[in-house]
């Protein structure tokens, strides 16, 4: 069959427009992938307008109407994944803590495939020389290492974050979840889930809620 340059034309403005409703509808995460599932939404859908834009058996309404159905999978897999932890895990996969309180944990190092070269250069590529140094080190879904070091005054992740309590800074400035709970409480918010972001500062909590 000879190939229709204007059906190719309309084709790949489909794909474009598709792409950029995406984008604005799931935010630009799958411009930077960080998870799983932005790698495979950009993945099929580069397969999708790649392999039939130049098909000329695929007309171009099954065209939109791959590209609709993928664009609808790709919601509900986010909004699954954004709402329910069981499918988050299943989709992104689980971090896997590779140094506790100063010590490597090896075991989990080796399941989660990363050396101990590999290890001490992402941990000297964050200024850190030292595992002893390391408080609670993640080694995340997507390759990065999440560091938490032993020290108060150096706290560089938030006490609250999208609702959820950080443990291990809790643990850092020798505080409990009860403590944190009635801070939340006397800043006005009902209950750790209204926090979208929450600090801790200079000895100071800062909250951000996700109505104020």
């Amino acid at each position: 069959m000879q190939l229709n340059y204007m059906d190719l034309f309309i084709k790949l403005l489909l794909g474009i427009l598709t792409l950029i409703i995406q984008i604005n509808i799931f935010g630009k995460s799958n411009l930077a992938p960080t998870t799983a599932l932005d790698q495979l939404q950009n993945y099929v859908l580069g397969a999708i307008i790649g392999g039939l834009i130049y098909n000329p058996a695929i007309t171009i309404l099954q065209f939109l109407l791959a590209l609709i159905l993928w664009t609808l999978v790709v919601f509900i897999l986010k909004f699954g994944r954004d709402h329910n932890n069981w499918i988050r895990t299943l989709i992104d996969g689980k971090p896997i803590q590779v140094i506790k309180n100063g010590k490597v944990l090896v075991g989990n190092c080796m399941k989660a495939g990363i050396s101990a070269n590999e290890l001490m250069f992402k941990l000297r590529s964050q200024g850190i020389y030292s595992v002893e140094k390391v408080k609670n080190c993640i080694f995340e879904q997507n390759g990065q290492l999440t560091v938490i070091e032993n020290d108060e005054a150096n706290i560089r992740f938030p006490i609250i974050s999208d609702g959820q309590i950080n443990i291990d800074v809790l643990e850092l400035i020798h505080k409990d979840e009860t403590w944190l709970r009635q801070e939340v409480e006397q800043a006005g918010y009902n209950n750790i889930s209204d926090v979208f972001l929450g600090e801790y500062i200079d000895g100071k909590l800062h909250f951000t809620g996700y109505s104020k």
